[in-house]
């Protein structure tokens, strides 16, 4: 480059530095252009990939702007659980637990990393200040009859109903994992025994305010475990025909288990009502098995009832009101015995007791009645519709006299036909 092109190449610098358009703080680089082109539409030109740089950079800038400002409503968000959870931690749970520190309310079971023994204890404290409540309600509700006084006793029933859930949940979850200690069966015993006085002291409530019939009642089995389930205070006596009869809901899945079973004296399976894994529901006589064709584990609410008689061993099966099965040879010339034990939710492998989970009942029975003869169509049809006319059980009726809840089983106010689905 000689040296006018060189003083003609800095003058082309300067006048462009002038002459275009002023970008502010900016740094010019200079290019070599043609002789006859016009420099500041060769600038314009050569400023394209700038302008598209600085595009980009402002789009950068928005998405991080965007982002920051989440980040920070999240920020917020877990700020605001994290006094909610304080919040919670300090009504229901003890100021610290082993080790100095809070225990985890999450789920209200405590922190996952503890032993049994002190999830179990923390429980049993929980369940303990639940019950403090209830007692609290009590007195409440004897002086205050009032609706605020319902309205604290059905938050107080829901949160229970809530609590026994998970407490029988992570009960059965470490039964299942390992052997529990003898300590920790103690433990558990004591749990259930609170959550089985809670259910007496609501029972009592319910009848001392809203006088409710002894016989408007349902039974709820939330969860399939070994230690939840209900019991007649009488026994059955010697039969050699009868009808039973009961509302059933459930949606459990494979098979709702066992609604009700009769063990006696060397015959845990005297009378049995069960459905188990993928078979059909069964009905046992005398460990005898007749296969039912009953389907109802959709949820909604089923009126079933069974008539069966020694003669020939003769069944009938109605859902509905409905015949829907008939059959016989059903344990023949065979008398149900006297002295049994009558239990609801759970299947007996020995008499009064071995109750296996996988054969527990999960969902509602309510209007459980016996009678030791047969019923006629119209007798069953009038049950199935609430009629007027129909009778309740003259071996066995469903009150709750007669009834007796253990390990959580829960207990809500039931009516035939206004209740259904």
């Amino acid at each position: 480059m000689d040296g006018f092109t060189w003083k003609l190449f800095v003058l082309s610098c300067l006048i462009a530095e002038r002459s275009c358009q002023d970008f502010g703080q900016t740094q010019f680089i200079c290019t070599s252009v043609p002789k006859d082109m016009d420099l500041c539409s060769a600038a314009m030109q050569n400023s394209g990939p700038a302008d598209d740089l600085k595009t980009t950079v402002m789009q950068l800038r928005e998405t991080v702007l965007q982002q920051k400002e989440t980040i920070m409503n999240q920020k917020e968000t877990i700020r605001e659980l994290t006094s909610k959870l304080t919040r919670c931690e300090s009504q229901s749970l003890p100021e610290s637990g082993p080790g100095g520190r809070r225990p985890g309310v999450k789920n209200t079971m405590g922190d996952v990393s503890r032993g049994p023994t002190d999830t179990l204890a923390q429980l049993g404290h929980t369940l303990q200040t639940l019950k403090q409540r209830l007692e609290n309600l009590e007195q409440y509700s004897r002086g205050n009859n009032t609706i605020q006084a319902n309205s604290l006793k059905d938050l107080l029933q829901n949160k229970i109903d809530d609590m026994e859930k998970q407490v029988l949940s992570r009960v059965n979850t470490m039964e299942e994992t390992k052997p529990a200690p003898r300590n920790d069966t103690d433990q558990r015993n004591k749990v259930e025994s609170t959550l089985t006085s809670m259910h007496h002291r609501i029972t009592d409530l319910e009848k001392g305010k809203e006088n409710r019939p002894m016989d408007k009642f349902q039974l709820t089995f939330p969860l399939r475990t070994n230690y939840m389930y209900a019991k007649a205070k009488m026994s059955l006596p010697e039969m050699y025909s009868f009808t039973v009869c009961l509302w059933i809901k459930s949606n459990a899945s494979p098979g709702v288990g066992t609604p009700f079973s009769y063990a006696v004296p060397n015959q845990a399976n005297e009378v049995v009502l069960m459905e188990v894994g993928d078979n059909p529901m069964e009905f046992l006589i005398n460990n005898k098995v007749a296969k039912l064709p009953f389907l109802i584990n959709d949820g909604k609410w089923h009126h079933l009832c069974i008539i069966w008689t020694t003669r020939d061993g003769m069944w009938e099966a109605f859902q509905d009101g409905v015949m829907r099965g008939a059959g016989e040879n059903l344990a023949p010339y065979h008398p149900i015995k006297p002295e049994g034990v009558l239990v609801l939710g759970q299947e007996q492998d020995t008499f009064g007791g071995g109750f296996d989970a996988t054969q527990a009942f999960v969902g509602d029975v309510a209007n459980l009645n016996f009678w030791d003869r047969k019923l006629s169509i119209g007798e069953i049809y009038n049950l199935a519709t609430c009629n007027s006319r129909a009778q309740t059980g003259n071996v066995f009726s469903w009150t709750e006299a007669n009834i007796e809840i253990f390990g959580g089983a829960t207990k809500w106010t039931f009516e035939p036909c206004r209740s259904v689905n």
